[in-house]
């Protein structure tokens, strides 16, 4: 299956000069939704996966049904204030300015296999950010595995520590 047909392009969205990759298609499309979620678990499946770390937003919708299909939990990470229990947080640099994630403390033991799951891989920021906080809480990145990556912004790079896995590259 095509899985990039199902990806819609939003010119100027959100701002002018951004062209955004729409993943409503394929949420929509029940054969491609879980096709993509059949092979973002594939990829980690001999992989002993404690957990799946989800980056807000879209990640969730992505990252629950992986879980699921890897028999592994689920951890969100969120924007600040979002999480209802004692959290770690971690501020980050972005292109145009910073950004904060949070996390429940107790959600990631040390010792446990993580992937971290996220829509989209641009420059590798949010991932990397997630990564150093997963991984000072004592646990271990197995992969990282998206649904899009966008190859000319090299997002790859940034996590050359561990194993990068995307389902459709543009």
């Amino acid at each position: 299956m095509d899985l990039a047909s199902l990806i819609r392009d939003i010119p100027d969205f959100p701002k002018p000069g951004i062209l955004f990759k729409d993943i409503t298609p394929l949420l929509t499309n029940p054969q491609g939704f879980r096709e993509a979620v059949k092979r973002m678990a594939e990829a980690y499946k001999d992989a002993k996966v404690d957990a799946v770390v989800a980056v807000e937003s879209r990640a969730c919708l992505f990252g629950g049904p992986v879980a699921l299909a890897l028999d592994a939990s689920l951890v969100i990470v969120r924007k600040p204030g979002k999480l209802p229990y004692k959290t770690r947080r971690i501020s980050y640099e972005l292109e145009y300015g910073t950004d904060t994630l949070e996390i429940h403390e107790d959600a990631v033991k040390k010792g446990d296999r993580i992937l971290i799951v996220d829509d989209l891989l641009a420059t590798g920021g949010t991932v990397q950010a997630v990564a150093k906080m997963i991984k000072e809480m004592g646990a271990e990145i197995v992969g990282c595995s998206f649904v899009i990556e966008l190859d000319f912004l090299k997002g790859r790079d940034r996590l050359a520590d561990y194993d990068v896995a995307s389902l459709i590259h543009f």
